[in-house]
Parts: C-alpha cells; sequence; structure tokens
C-alpha cells in the first residue's frame, strides 16, 4: 500500500463513514460503501493524480451507492423486501431523533441530493456531476425531499404551520 494512500485512508474514513451513513441510512451499507470506495481509490492511486481526492472519493461514493440501489431494486423484489431486522441508522452526533426517522422515510435519490446539499454544502451544478443526472432531477429530488422533511415534522409537532396561524388572525 502507498504510504500517501495510508494517510489518505486514515484521515478520511471516519468522514466518509459519516457521508456514507447519510447516504444509506444503513450503518452495514455505509461501511461497506466506505470499504468499497477506499478499494476504487487505492486501485487508482498510483496511476492516477488527483487534484482533489477528499471530492474524488466522495464522487466515486455516490456513484457506487447509485449502484447499489439499482441493484437493490432489481433483487429486493425477488427477496421479499427489506427485513424488519435491518437496524437503524447509528447516528453521529446530536441529531433530533423525528430527523433520523424522517430522513428514513426518503427515497434513496431524495436522500443522496440532500446530503450532497445539506451535509456536502454543494450546489445544484455539483450534486449534478455527483449524481451523473441533469440539474433539473436534482431540483426536483431536493424539493421533493424537503416537503417530505417538512410534512414529517409537522405530522410529529417539530414544525408549526405558520400559514394556518396566519389565516386564522
Amino acid at each position: 500500500m502507498n504510504p500517501d494512500f495510508g494517510e489518505f485512508a486514515a484521515a478520511q474514513t471516519r468522514p466518509l463513514l459519516g457521508f456514507a451513513h447519510a447516504l444509506t441510512a444503513n450503518p452495514h451499507d455505509a461501511w461497506d460503501l466506505t470499504q468499497e470506495t477506499l478499494a476504487r481509490m487505492g486501485e487508482r492511486w498510483g496511476r492516477s493524480r488527483f487534484d482533489e481526492p477528499a471530492a474524488y472519493a466522495r464522487t466515486v461514493m455516490v456513484r457506487l451507492n447509485i449502484d447499489r440501489i439499482r441493484r437493490l431494486r432489481r433483487e429486493l423484489p425477488l427477496l421479499g423486501g427489506p427485513s424488519e431486522d435491518d437496524a437503524p441508522v447509528e447516528v453521529v452526533g446530536d441529531v433530533e431523533p423525528w430527523l433520523v426517522d424522517a430522513l428514513a422515510t426518503l427515497s434513496p435519490r431524495q436522500r443522496t441530493a440532500l446530503a450532497l446539499r445539506y451535509v456536502e454544502d454543494l450546489d445544484v451544478r455539483g450534486i449534478a456531476e455527483r449524481m451523473g443526472c441533469s440539474e433539473g432531477t436534482v431540483k426536483s429530488q431536493l424539493s421533493r425531499g424537503t416537503e417530505r422533511l417538512r410534512e414529517h415534522a409537522r405530522e410529529h409537532g417539530h414544525l408549526h404551520d405558520t400559514q394556518r396561524e396566519d389565516t386564522k388572525r
């Protein structure tokens, strides 16, 4: 193993794992995704020159996650769907439990777009590049995902509907 890559892997494992949790909503899938991302980066490390290796690793991770989602869509109907024994999302840091539940209700593409927007702080163009889709698709996923989070927050008493309060006055 290249010593530079070893340093990169040691420094980036935890941030990549946190990002993978945001993408997958499952700690086991997050570890798998992180390991596969680092394996792909390690294969290319000596042969390629990366201007921003951490950003490239996140792009690799997003694309691997999209492939994982596509594979699951093909396999899950054959397996009878996800198991009820799947572990919940492992939360790192202070996050409200209702938000973890709300994120689990999003589609994988919505969760990916929102994670890239709010965890990685990317603009629409950057998200589209990472996800390999159009800017219009990104805007749609962000809009639908944000609205779904708002609905969940309202239903569970964490967001007050200011429009309704204004119309009562």
